[in-house]
Order: structure tokens, then sequence, then C-alpha cells
């Protein structure tokens, strides 16, 4: 409660900023809990306080342009500027060791699943830079995670009402089993798009193949 509280009074004193400036600072590895607070924002959305679709804008904005500069630290300052001073960015060694372990396991769609892994999106972009990904390549999956990401928390408040915290707290115990569930899910229905659209294709050229063979 007390956190909410906090949360509460930080959008009383500085409204839309807290989510844009919070999520930022979050994704530079500095403490912030930006999932609970766009929970929170999407209730208040849900109550009238404030419009959902900047809410939407300011989250995204926050997010992807906080990891876009871990990824150029990363990327231009080197393995040995975070060793120097990662403990001050919270960047410890045990934290980077993690966060290279699980790459080796997903390789590149870590970027985008590391949004709903604790302890594991805050350096994504860190080590992306270090390993020198091509800017495209990431920003292919950072931004569309970023954006399903601010999508999921701040629809839970929207969407949720009064019950978003006990939602809540399900989602972020089971967030990434209900993210490849829902991925998997999109996966079935694109298969299933693009095989209707063979067959169709198919018809097609058997039907105009009847009909010449008639003419």
């Amino acid at each position: 409660m007390e956190l909410l509280r906090w949360i509460h009074l930080l959008f009383e004193e500085h409204g839309y900023l807290v989510l844009f400036i919070g999520l930022l600072l979050e994704f530079i590895a500095l403490p912030f809990p930006g999932e609970t607070t766009m929970a929170y924002a999407g209730y208040l959305s849900y109550l009238g306080t404030l419009h959902f679709g900047w809410l939407l804008i300011l989250s995204f904005l926050g997010t992807t342009i906080g990891i876009t500069i871990t990824y150029f630290i990363g990327l231009k300052a080197g393995l040995p500027f975070i060793n120097r001073f990662g403990k001050w960015l919270f960047l410890s060694p045990r934290k980077l060791e993690k966060t290279r372990i699980w790459f080796s396991k997903y390789g590149h769609g870590l970027i985008f699943i590391g949004y709903f892994i604790p302890g594991v999106r805050h350096f994504t972009g860190y080590f992306s830079g270090l390993n020198a990904l091509p800017f495209r390549k990431f920003a292919l999956y950072a931004y569309s995670g970023a954006l399903f990401w601010v999508i999921l928390f701040l629809g839970l408040g929207k969407i949720f009402g009064p019950q978003w915290s006990v939602v809540f707290h399900l989602v972020e115990l089971y967030s990434l089993w209900i993210f490849l569930a829902l991925g998997i899910i999109v996966l079935m229905l694109i298969i299933y798009r693009f095989r209707e659209k063979v067959r169709h294709t198919v018809f097609v050229k058997e039907s105009k193949k009847k009909v010449e063979r008639s003419s």
C-alpha cells in the first residue's frame, strides 16, 4: 500500500511525466516500479483521471528512449566502462552474466521477451550494444516488445478497474508464460491464415485451368 500511495502522489504532483521519466530511468537500470506504475496509471484512466492514449504514448517513448540509451552506452562505451561504472547503474557482474546466459538460450528474441523477465529487461539494451547488434535489428525487437509490454500493463488497469491489483499480481507471476501462450496463439493464427491463402490461390488456379479446358 505504501508503494501505491507513493505512486499516487507522484501522479498528483507530476501527472503524465511520471511514466515517461520513470520508465526511461528504469531502463538505465535505476530502481523504478515500472509495471506497477503502468497498471495503476491504467486504473487512473479507468477512473477518467488520465487519458489512456497519452499514457500509452509516453510509456512507449519512455521505454524505447531508455532502452536505446543503454544500447548506445554498450555499443560506444563497451565492457570496460560497464565494469568500471556499472555499480552506479546497478549493473553488477552477476546480473550481466545472468543476461548473457538468457541471450545464449533465446538469442536476439530475448530483447523482445526480456520485458517480461524480472531482472533481465534492464540489461538487454546494454548487452545488445556490447555485442554490436545492428541497430535496425535491435530496434525491431526492442520497440515491438516495448509496445506489447506497455499495452499489457496499462490495459490491466484500464480493463479490470478496481480489481487491477489482483490481476496484476497474477500477470506479474506468470507474465512470461502468458506472453508465450499469446505468442503461440498469434503464430497459429498466422499459419492458419497463410494456409487459407494458399488454398484459395490453389483453388483459383485450378478453377482457371478448368475454365480454359472447357473452352
